[in-house]
């Protein structure tokens, strides 16, 4: 199972670029404005020197702690939990410290060297992945954005060494992705400490945690909601029983009950009323860890199904030599390939602290996600009867991805995000327009220069003679790909404006389309990562850098299918008829159709 512990690329970038990472604007939202930022995806990140000599070492603690473990793995996920000293080994070997500063006590990673952990814990067990995740990337990762020096101190230096795990509390029943409803309620006292009471669902580390980042309506001046640090062992606090689920089993998932619960007035996080914001943001932040443990359970797919296409014989020959078996394996490599040139992309982001990477975190969430659920059905297919089997990895791996999808945000809900995002950084744009025009003889110089400006580019979108020639040498065998990509970022423009001028704020209730926007925004960002990620790894013509550029030609080409479908079906599609259909379905509870 073990790797190499490169981490992004071995070798320079193979760029002359001039381009710099613009922290205050959003790559993936500037495409709905037919822009690309160049620089800020080219050239391809590459991982400190720290981190890179960091994850060396604990690769390979990874790789030796979990080699000979596959039958106790197996037990767990039959059991649905994980012994408490197979816990107690993840605190020894410090994964529980990974994103904490060493000022108290952690290691200190930075979110790429963080995801580039998960990726290979997950290459083993997909629950030991979500254990480390659900602590890191959302339980205690509000303390580190918001926390005060005071409730720093007190916590983290305790939470680095597993001695006290994290748990976030966001989700309720009737309000999982839509969390500004929910009804867990903090009524502030006299003395400044506030009275919790309510439940929380689906908590994972719920059972083990001794620390809640706990989200409860307010309904103060500031806002609605605000965010909590609540231990385990107040009275007050319970937990019900661990959940039976269809995958990730060994992972600890319970509800959490909050019967006055008196929490000190120092254990208010964030600002009062502000929570909501908070819990996005944590959300937006953490989810490089998923992106991460996609990439490390695909790579561990691609290692299972190629092994089995060699072993295995049909007909007198290893079925990897039929093209349909070949097909699967190059398509499950093509998609680990954009995950992972995505996924460090968007952890660059996070680690340069750009001011929004809320629409990227959501496309590596979706993208990865999708990803890793096609790779473990198709890894499970070339298996064939073997993998239907549960002595066999695949029905278990098929089984854990499929959680990916739904929790930290639905991927439909993601896609609404998208779409939605998207457009308002394009109706931003037609707004200040409109503000132009009106202001065009009062202020004839920006009016002129905005109207200018907005001219140039619709003549750009109409005629195809862009302006914003990418600043590097792009190698020949690329140039297509780019141009793929310039293409259609000025079609998702003029897509936008469109959705915009003839729905207006109806849009917002046109969900077949913002998912048709958001498919072309995934599209192209993921398509602009790889495309980075490949030109980096230099210019040989053998090996690992030649293959690389041939899986950004691969994704390029599909994806110009793709977009070209989506934006051809904002214009004919059957809608309605779908939207009839599912209402009398719906109306009469039933499929009404029978042959008898």
């Amino acid at each position: 199972m073990a790797e190499p512990a490169m981490l992004l690329n071995d070798a320079p970038p193979a760029t002359d670029t001039t381009g710099r990472l613009d922290t205050s604007e959003s790559f993936a939202k500037s495409l709905f404005t037919g822009e690309i930022l160049f620089g800020n995806a080219f050239p391809y990140p590459r991982m400190s020197e720290r981190d890179r000599e960091l994850l060396a070492m604990m690769v390979d603690s990874i790789d030796h702690f979990m080699d000979g473990k596959d039958a106790a793995l197996r037990d767990m996920d039959r059991d649905g939990a994980q012994p408490a000293e197979y816990v107690q080994e993840l605190r020894e070997l410090g994964l529980f410290g990974l994103v904490i500063p060493e000022a108290y006590d952690g290691i200190g990673l930075s979110n790429a060297g963080y995801a580039r952990v998960l990726s290979q814990t997950s290459r083993y067990d997909s629950s030991t992945s979500l254990t480390i995740g659900a602590h890191s990337s959302i339980g205690m990762k509000g303390l580190l954005l918001f926390g005060t020096p005071e409730q720093k101190s007190r916590y983290l230096p305790r939470l680095a060494s597993g001695e006290m795990i994290a748990a976030f509390c966001l989700t309720e029943s009737g309000a999982g992705s839509d969390a500004a409803s929910i009804r867990t309620s903090a009524r502030k006292q006299p003395d400044g400490s506030w009275i919790l009471n309510g439940e929380k669902i689906w908590i994972t580390n719920g059972g083990i945690a001794d620390l809640y980042t706990v989200f409860a309506r307010t309904e103060g001046p500031g806002g609605k909601i605000s965010a909590f640090i609540v231990e385990a062992a107040w009275p007050g606090v319970s937990r019900g029983h661990h959940e039976d689920k269809m995958g990730i089993r060994g992972s600890s998932t319970t509800t959490v009950t909050f019967a006055d619960v008196r929490v000190p007035a120092e254990n208010l996080l964030g600002e009062e009323g502000k929570g909501f914001k908070a819990a996005m943001a944590i959300l937006n932040s953490g989810r490089t860890g998923l992106g991460g443990g996609a990439v490390g359970g695909m790579k561990t797919l691609i290692a299972l199904a190629t092994k089995q296409a060699t072993e295995r014989k049909q007909f007198g020959r290893p079925i990897a030599e039929f093209g349909l078996v070949r097909e699967k394996i190059a398509q499950m490599t093509v998609d680990c390939f954009a995950a992972e040139s995505t996924v460090w992309m968007i952890a660059h982001y996070i680690d340069s602290e750009c001011d929004d990477y809320s629409v990227e975190a959501a496309i590596g969430k979706v993208f990865a996600g999708e990803a890793v659920n096609r790779a473990a059905w198709e890894a499970l297919q070339i298996a064939g009867g073997n993998g239907y089997m549960r002595e066999y990895p695949y029905e278990q791996a098929a089984r854990d991805a499929r959680i990916l999808p739904i929790f930290e945000g639905a991927n439909e809900v993601m896609r609404l995000f998208i779409g939605l995002s998207g457009l308002k950084h394009a109706g931003s744009q037609l707004s200040e327009v409109k503000s132009a025009v009106d202001d065009i003889f009062s202020n004839p110089i920006k009016g002129f220069g905005v109207l200018g400006s907005y001219a140039q580019r619709r003549i750009a979108r109409a005629t195809g003679l862009r302006g914003d020639k990418a600043p590097f040498n792009c190698p020949a065998e690329l140039k297509e790909s780019l141009a793929i990509y310039q293409k259609y970022a000025s079609a998702l423009a003029t897509a936008s404006e469109q959705l915009l001028r003839q729905h207006r704020k109806a849009v917002i209730e046109r969900q077949a389309d913002l998912k048709r926007v958001a498919d072309v925004a995934i599209d192209l960002f993921v398509g602009l990562c790889t495309l980075s990620r490949a030109i980096s790894l230099g210019a040989d013509t053998k090996g690992d850098a030649a293959q690389g550029r041939e899986i950004a030609r691969v994704f390029a080409q599909q994806a110009k299918r793709r977009m070209a479908s989506n934006l051809r079906r904002l214009a004919g599609n059957e809608d309605q008829s779908l939207d009839r259909l599912a209402g009398n379905i719906l109306a009469d509870g039933q499929y009404r159709w029978d042959v008898l």
